[in-house]
């Protein structure tokens, strides 16, 4: 049976990840030190698929921890990280040695381990303010927040290690994520699940700035497929690849969505932008179709309703 190793595998991406896999047929090994990942999200993993998940808590900064962790692994999907542009902002030292240190430790286990590939998960951010649009994997990134700098050296890293070691990695550059599991209650919460659970209380939901500012909503089902193809696509390894649904909507576009789909009609309450925000962003997904046979099954629309039915769910206690 073929083994997987997920790290961040209690986390919002990483435990849809893991369900996944298991679905599959896979053996899943979790890697997390519970910082942000939330044991709930695997207990009816245990429940349901038994000795075919094994959750080892650690650290991605612990090397000997997790040459053990990839020993007898096909595949390492590295989601664990500390994921906010805003906290790095305020604590990059922390950033740094998590995303940088933690990474290299990642690709030096897989290696060490005879890893057939590692799906590394690097994010949009690295492209910065760049003004054009859309985004393609062929500009120049332009790095704007500790968090985007170190998703950049992970890239290279990444790179450098097909090249000189021959592990074969390949970096998806997430936008925007969004689904079940996410965490609405960190201060450094992602926009949607914030939006949804103020909407489902009555509450109007915060913008930084105008509200015009625009994303490339990307729904986790599609992420989940982005990474199975990318752990098995041939002529993948070494590259990073967009993965997106290749269309933007403003923030204010999105709290109107919502109201209509939760049924409200609260209003935004605006606040000054933050640092490090970026003003637009919108991907080309052309390569990972063309590499990868990669497509967003799942729109804004359908994600979204999905994604308030879910946070409904939880609201009421089901």
């Amino acid at each position: 049976m073929t083994t997987c190793v997920v790290t961040g595998g209690a986390g919002f991406i990483g435990s849809n990840l893991t369900e996944r896999l298991l679905r599959m047929g896979r053996r899943v090994r979790v890697i997390d030190n519970f910082s942000s990942g939330r044991r709930e999200h695997l207990a009816a993993l245990r429940d349901r698929f038994g000795s075919h998940l094994e959750v080892l808590e650690g650290d991605i900064r612990d090397l000997p921890f997790l040459q053990a962790a990839c020993r007898g692994a096909a595949y390492v999907f590295h989601q664990a990280a500390v994921p906010s542009v805003q906290r790095s902002v305020r604590d990059p030292l922390t950033s740094n040695e998590v995303n940088v240190q933690g990474t290299l430790n990642v690709f030096l286990a897989a290696r060490d381990g005879g890893v057939r590939r590692v799906v590394s998960a690097s994010s949009s951010s690295v492209y910065g303010e760049s003004p054009e649009l859309p985004k393609r994997e062929g500009f120049a990134p332009q790095p704007i927040s500790p968090y985007a700098l170190t998703k950049l050296v992970g890239e290279e890293y990444a790179r450098l290690f097909g090249s000189l070691y021959g592990l074969g990695v390949v970096s998806l550059r997430y936008f925007n994520v969004f689904g079940p599991r996410q965490d609405p209650t960190s201060e450094y919460a992602a926009v949607i699940p914030r939006f949804i659970t103020r909407l489902l209380q009555g509450e109007p939901p915060t913008i930084y700035g105008d509200g015009e500012q625009t994303r490339d909503f990307t729904f986790i089902d599609n992420v989940i497929d982005a990474n199975l193809r990318a752990a098995e696509a041939a002529g993948a390894a070494g590259q990073a690849f967009n993965i997106a649904c290749g269309e933007r909507f403003s923030l204010n576009e999105l709290a109107a969505r919502l109201n209509q789909i939760i049924g409200t009609a609260v209003a935004p309450r605006y606040e000054p932008a933050r640092d490090g925000d970026i003003k637009h962003s919108l991907a080309d997904i052309s390569q990972a179709r063309q590499v990868l046979g990669y497509e967003p099954a799942v729109g804004l629309g359908v994600g979204l309703e999905r994604t308030v039915t879910w946070f409904s769910q939880v609201k009421a206690g089901v």
